[in-house]
């Protein structure tokens, strides 16, 4: 599709093309039958110019494409109006120019969004020379949770102020077709925040999503060709299970965060272990199951809700595959799973693309 629409673009400009032709008498056009003046086929090449442009900048994915592209239809359904007999069905190209530079404009804006709560996200979280995690940083964990950080790697390494994540995978709702996504995310750990972006293609349509946990409250925005909400989510119970989902993404991609005071631990034997995350007023459980080697296996806690019904159930993420991702070795599979009264339903499964720590700006 996306070079489809290149050459819808640029046959479109072309076709512009002929309007400087004719009235400059550079070659016989009988397509176009009515007078064309020189100051005005001068703007007939200029259109041709800023459509090839739009072109160029849209392959090059630069944002501002579509501020180019607003100019371009606009001022050739101008001249299409000045030679409608002759141009009309340019019309057509022009309407789907249009619609595709709307859907892209609402997408960069969606993100736009995104990317200034991050911004905002490293001004309230500054990143000073970090110290290094030591052993005596461990002591106070339960022994499971010792052994995993050290399998890990945190030791003698930063600690973690901030993290960025991306990740691959499917969604799906109960009784729906799973959908592919990537996503992008940041994690601040000093005053706990979660920004996480994902976009998809849902039936064909291009969705995406923007779950917000900072400030003490929790939005989840959800759009169809990033114009239209489908979901639009706030309040305590959301809150709630995003602090869960913070603290779950601790656990299982910021290890080294786990040392954090607002954290209590509650040994139960050597491959289990059970948390209480505390922030802003916010309580929530979860407990963590390791295997021998060190690694954690799974999380599950009971104080999530299901956005469909906004009820609370069990909440697990299994997690394999470990791998040593920038000089950690990190689990790069997981899978989020309800267990509904009637059975279990994964509706996430997510691979590990990169992780980061300690950024200090977003990436571009």
């Amino acid at each position: 599709m996306k070079y489809l629409f290149v050459l819808i673009v640029l046959i479109h400009g072309i076709i512009h093309l002929l309007g400087f032709v004719k009235a400059f008498q550079l070659a016989e056009v009988s397509q176009l039958t009515q007078h064309i003046s020189k100051p005005t086929a001068v703007l007939w090449l200029a259109v041709a110019a800023l459509f090839l442009l739009t072109a160029l900048l849209y392959m090059a994915a630069k944002p501002y494409w579509v501020i180019i592209a607003f100019v371009s239809v606009l001022l050739s359904q101008v001249l299409i109006f000045m030679a409608w007999q002759d141009a009309k069905f340019g019309t057509i190209a022009n309407l789907i120019i249009l619609l595709v530079a709307i859907v892209s404009y609402g997408a960069w804006q969606f993100e736009n969004s995104f990317r200034r709560d991050v911004a905002q996200g490293f001004q309230r979280n500054t990143i000073s020379e970090s110290e290094l995690l030591t052993e005596n940083d461990l002591q106070h964990l339960p022994a499971p949770v010792q052994k995993y950080l050290r399998y890990v790697g945190v030791v003698g390494k930063p600690k973690v102020k901030n993290v960025r994540i991306e990740f691959s995978g499917e969604m799906r709702e109960k009784g729906k077709n799973w959908f592919a996504f990537t996503s992008q995310q940041y994690n601040f750990y000093d005053d706990p925040e979660r920004l996480f972006f994902m976009k998809a293609r849902v039936k064909g349509l291009p969705t995406s999503g923007y779950h917000a946990y900072k400030n003490g409250q929790a939005g989840m925005l959800i759009k169809v060709l990033s114009l239209f909400p489908v979901v639009n989510i706030q309040g305590e119970e959301l809150l709630k299970a995003e602090t869960v989902t913070i603290f779950n993404d601790m656990c299982l991609f910021a290890p080294a965060a786990l040392i954090d005071p607002r954290i209590q631990w509650e040994a139960i034997d050597d491959t289990t272990t059970r948390a209480t995350f505390h922030n802003r007023g916010v309580s929530i459980s979860a407990t963590l199951y390791f295997n021998e080697e060190g690694q954690l296996i799974n999380f599950i806690s009971d104080d999530r809700y299901a956005v469909a019904d906004m009820q609370r159930y069990r909440f697990s993420t299994p997690l394999s595959n470990y791998q040593m991702i920038n000089g950690y070795r990190l689990g790069t599979y997981g899978e989020a799973i309800w267990h509904y009264p009637d059975g279990e339903f994964a509706y996430g499964k997510f691979s590990l693309k990169h992780v980061e720590y300690n950024v200090e700006e977003q990436k571009k």
